[in-house]
């Protein structure tokens, strides 16, 4: 799911997932009903109950334009500290991990 959304009842502009992994970021362009314009992100991470299962735990961040330039430049920064200060990973972790990913996310709801 990342294509353009023309404006609906519940205000949604745009919308682009990004499957990182084992969780997936929806990032949703909406506007309010003045016609003011924010973004949601929100992290979806399948879990699996004791039952067998399965439910998505998830998270969700308004951001709004007013925050755009602060939110951006904090980001930003951790990125790179992150970059330049963080261990390099070995490729098994990266080749474990991509395998662990495959799960699909396309009945997922909003």
């Amino acid at each position: 799911m990342s294509e353009e959304l023309e404006k609906n009842d519940r205000g949604d502009m745009f919308s682009k997932s990004v499957r990182a992994g084992k969780r997936t970021y929806f990032f949703d362009v909406k506007s309010t009903r003045g016609n003011d314009y924010y973004l949601t992100i929100t992290e979806s991470k399948k879990r699996f109950g004791t039952d067998g299962k399965f439910t998505y735990e998830k998270h969700k961040i308004f951001l709004y334009k007013e925050d755009f330039e602060k939110f951006t430049e904090g980001l930003m920064e951790a990125v790179n500290h992150i970059k330049e200060n963080a261990p390099e990973i070995s490729s098994d972790f990266e080749n474990h991990e991509k395998k662990d990913s495959d799960i699909s996310f396309e009945d997922l709801g909003n």
